[in-house]
């Protein structure tokens, strides 16, 4: 018979199980088809992202390195792990074998690195280009003419093994949602002119991550294809 207290672990097990499913769900309704919600797991333990993997939810979002390596090495392989946060060119090695898609590189340098690591794995990295859309000096990412100038840098046609594949975007913190739907679209009319003027043709060229727990639902309305949502799917656990 078991105890009360594995009663009670068995009974919150359960109860966070649903709630994780319940969230999981209710964002893939609100924003359709056509876009993917990845579930960003930072900071969360295994047994989480676990409970959020039988729920359905196979993309995860990282922003550190060593934690992303260190769950990736016990978590189910048709995970696919997304990393988020500022990346240092010496920690790419750590996850250029399993990593499906490079959200934050913000440098050509980053891009030979990735490519370096991407030749040494035999297989081609994803990657977006963040741009620095927000108010704050705090967040990382690229302005205008710094983006231009990678995509027009003649070493860019020389990796073989990266492949951009859009841009990324983190808006300001604040509570005036005029100002994140400005910097969303403005986003999106960056992303349209460089498609045009750089990929034209190109089908790979067609992700825009931007959109977190409190404002995925204006980034869907601005175009984004790809939302980073965490605290609304694993609230305070």
């Amino acid at each position: 018979m078991l105890s009360t207290i594995e009663n009670r672990n068995r009974y919150l097990t359960n109860f966070l199980i649903r709630m994780i499913t319940a969230n999981i769900q209710k964002i893939n309704g609100e924003i359709g088809n056509g876009i993917k919600l990845i579930a960003v797991s930072k900071t969360k333990t295994a047994e989480t992202i676990l409970e959020a993997y039988h729920a359905g939810q196979k993309l995860f979002g990282e922003n550190k390195v060593q934690e992303m390596v260190s769950k990736q090495s016990i978590l189910p392989l048709d995970i696919e792990w997304h990393l988020i946060g500022h990346l240092q060119s010496n920690k790419v090695k750590y996850i250029a074998s399993f990593v499906s898609m490079i959200h934050s590189v913000d440098s050509i340098k980053l891009l030979e690195e990735i490519d370096k690591e991407g030749k040494k794995n035999k297989r081609i990295i994803n990657c977006l280009l963040q741009i620095y859309i927000a108010s704050e000096e705090t967040k990382f990412g690229l302005n205008k003419e710094e983006v231009f100038n990678i995509l027009r840098n003649p070493v860019l046609k020389e990796l073989k093994h990266i492949k951009i594949c859009g841009l990324m975007g983190m808006a300001s913190n604040t509570l005036d949602l005029t100002q994140i739907r400005n910097e969303f679209k403005n986003l999106h009319q960056l992303f349209t002119g460089i498609k045009t003027t750089f990929f034209s043709g190109d089908p790979n060229f067609k992700e825009l991550s931007m959109g977190m727990s409190s404002d995925y639902t204006i980034a869907v309305e601005e175009g984004a294809t790809l939302i980073r949502v965490g605290s609304l799917i694993f609230k305070d656990k």
